[in-house]
């Protein structure tokens, strides 16, 4: 297990035996991409996960981010990283190709991303720029696209993301940020936005931030706000740099983590002359920005990830060789050798909780990205808005199921480590303290949770949550009699079903006017929804295994089942990688079904109880 970053077996896996991406070159748009060009890509990507985008996350959270007479001065190790992110065109690996980019499937992106997002510091730069970007591509005119759009693309200019404003947070209607109209066509602004992530850095010649503002005189709320293009510095006809915009850095937020990632504070229009051009219709605002902050979601579900699986690897290495106590078959034997803490009950638990929770949140997002690729790129029109339906549903779980559950594998890896996972001589506290922010940002998870209920839901008349349902009781239906894992069908059925009548009995609340029920109880659904929904595709995944590991068994010769052959099937896979993993694929489901899987059946009693507590107690009655 040379590879702490990246599990690149079970990545492969999800990839090519799971969702058989390979079968995305049926369509016209992805029939240049096939299994040499991915494996080249995947192998590069995860090479320079370890050797160059880890020491640097490193590094760049001993020096920090520094601002200096009004300009970021990001860490020196970054200016390196970026050179070798825009010289491999990493930030747009799935950018069309006529924008420039490398036009690979949506899915593979994130699997390069699973390798680089741990050092999110870093990363918030060139792919917060390519995000703006792409609001470019999809909503300029042709000139903004000729004057911005390509060297964002290329890495030679930043971008960022400004809604957050001290009043408006969430309620990001409240803004007060002012675009006035001038003769020429263009708008003036003025205002203030705070937690403006990359908000400035050294690492670009300019720096083009999409703000939300409201023109003079639009209605308030949501409806009357509209989106900007305010670059850092203008640009002439002939594309060279003009004079400095009036807007100032004024501050930079001291974290937890990311710190290598300066979260700003911007000033625009202090002196009256902020230059900013419309992007994309008035008013239309919260829809074009909803593009970029629906693809930032799905990242933030990747940082979730992306600091999981190197926090588990990390934790499963350390494991097999911290020495500490005597193996429990010889706890009364003083004379006993010490046993590697991988021995231990309580340390396994530990870690078949973190691969489970790591192995189904990559099963997860791999599949949302592989339901956008479908999306977009087959030629069905029916089966086009399935797979989106699938993707709007289950967004806000990815984003907010897999932030939370990021954070407590990172948590885990700590335990697994005891004292030491406390110190910073390990990368596990780094990992824990970088990956809070992902639960708060681009919509608190509450937020995402009342997405989820409000909206999501009850999307099409509730049609793409009955066709997530009906995706997983096929699955189920598939696998209910293979070999290993006859016994855990019934559990995830009954799962499933589960999740079906608590969709019914929302609506029933609705019906009766209960409305404070849903909402009241949002976050725990949210929870309950991802904890099926990994044990789904857990179940989806040892289905495979299962098979695979039948016909590895019989080709040796060895009963698959039979007890009799018990000892020769674990004596096999000690020495067979492939027949390991795939049992290590089964136990894993096994364990998530029977032990995390009933806390679903708690949250559901509890949902059903229609207990409104949180709402009655007043709030002088919190601390007296």
């Amino acid at each position: 297990m040379a590879n702490l970053i990246v599990d690149d077996r079970d990545q492969d896996f999800v990839l090519f035996e799971m969702l058989d991406i390979e079968s995305l070159s049926q369509t016209e748009r992805f029939a240049d991409y096939g299994r040499d060009l991915y494996d080249m890509t995947l192998e590069t990507a995860r090479k320079l996960a370890v050797e160059e985008v880890f020491p640097a996350a490193i590094e760049a959270d001993k020096e920090g981010c520094r601002l200096e007479d009004g300009s970021v001065k990001v860490p020196k190790c970054f200016h390196r990283l970026q050179k070798i992110f825009r010289e491999g065109a990493w930030a747009t690996v799935s950018t069309s190709l006529e924008a420039g980019g490398q036009g690979f499937p949506y899915v593979m992106y994130l699997a390069v991303l699973e390798g680089f997002v741990h050092n999110f510091a870093f990363l918030s730069y060139p792919f917060l720029a390519a995000g703006a970007a792409h609001l470019v591509e999809k909503y300029g005119t042709d000139e903004q696209k000729e004057k911005y759009m390509q060297k964002m693309y290329a890495g030679e200019w930043g971008g960022t993301m400004c809604l957050t404003e001290p009043e408006a947070g969430s309620d990001v209607g409240n803004l007060k940020t002012k675009a006035v109209r001038q003769p020429d066509g263009t708008y003036r602004l003025s205002g203030q936005k705070i937690f403006i992530t990359a908000g400035d850095s050294d690492l670009f010649e300019n720096i083009v931030h999409p703000v939300l503002a409201r023109i003079e005189g639009d209605p308030p709320g949501t409806k009357g706000i509209s989106i900007f293009l305010v670059p850092k510095y203008l640009v002439n006809k002939d594309g060279s740099l003009g004079r400095r915009n009036d807007f100032t850095i004024s501050g930079i937020e001291h974290k937890m983590g990311l710190k290598g990632s300066a979260t700003c504070t911007i000033n625009f229009g202090d002196n009256g002359d902020c230059y900013a051009e419309l992007l994309g219709e008035e008013r239309k605002g919260m829809r074009i920005m909803f593009q970029l902050m629906n693809e930032a979601r799905i990242s933030v579900g990747m940082q979730g990830l992306g600091a999981a699986t190197p926090s588990y690897l990390h934790a499963l290495n350390y494991a097999k060789e911290r020495l500490q106590g005597a193996n429990l078959m010889n706890m009364q034997n003083p004379e006993a050798p010490r046993a590697a803490i991988i021995e231990h009950p309580d340390v396994r638990r530990m870690l078949l909780w973190m691969k489970s929770h790591v192995d189904g949140m990559r099963a997860l997002l791999f599949y949302c990205g592989y339901c956008l690729d479908n999306s977009e790129a087959r030629a069905d029109q029916a089966e086009r808005e399935k797979w989106e339906g699938l993707l709007e549903l289950l967004t806000p779980i990815c984003k907010a199921y897999c932030s939370d559950i990021g954070f407590k594998v990172t948590e885990l890896a700590v335990q697994v480590y005891g004292g030491y996972g406390y110190c910073q001589d390990y990368p596990v506290e780094q990992f824990m303290r970088d990956v809070k922010i992902a639960s708060l940002y681009e919509g608190t998870n509450g937020i995402q949770a009342l997405d989820l209920v409000g909206r999501k839901l009850g999307q099409k008349k509730g049609a793409n949550f009955m066709s997530f349902l009906g995706e997983m009781k096929s699955t189920v239906d598939k696998y209910r009699g293979a070999d290993h894992i006859a016994d855990i069908a019934g559990d995830i059925g009954k799962a499933v079903d589960m999740l079906a009548e608590m969709g019914t009995f929302f609506v029933q609340c609705g019906s009766e006017g209960k409305f404070l029920v849903p909402i009241t109880n949002a976050y725990p659904f949210l929870n309950l929804m991802g904890t099926v929904c990994l044990g789904w595709l857990l179940f989806w995944q040892a289905g495979i295994a299962s098979e695979k590991l039948t016909a590895i068994f019989k080709g040796a010769g060895i009963d698959p089942v039979d007890q009799k052959d018990a000892f020769r099937r674990i004596e096999f896979m000690k020495e067979n990688r492939d027949a390991a993993f795939y049992q290590g694929k089964v136990t894993s489901a096994k364990y998530y079904i029977k032990n995390v899987l009933p806390q679903a059946d708690s949250l559901a009693v509890s949902i059903k109880s229609g207990d409104l507590s949180v709402m009655e107690i007043i709030p002088e009655s919190f601390a007296v």
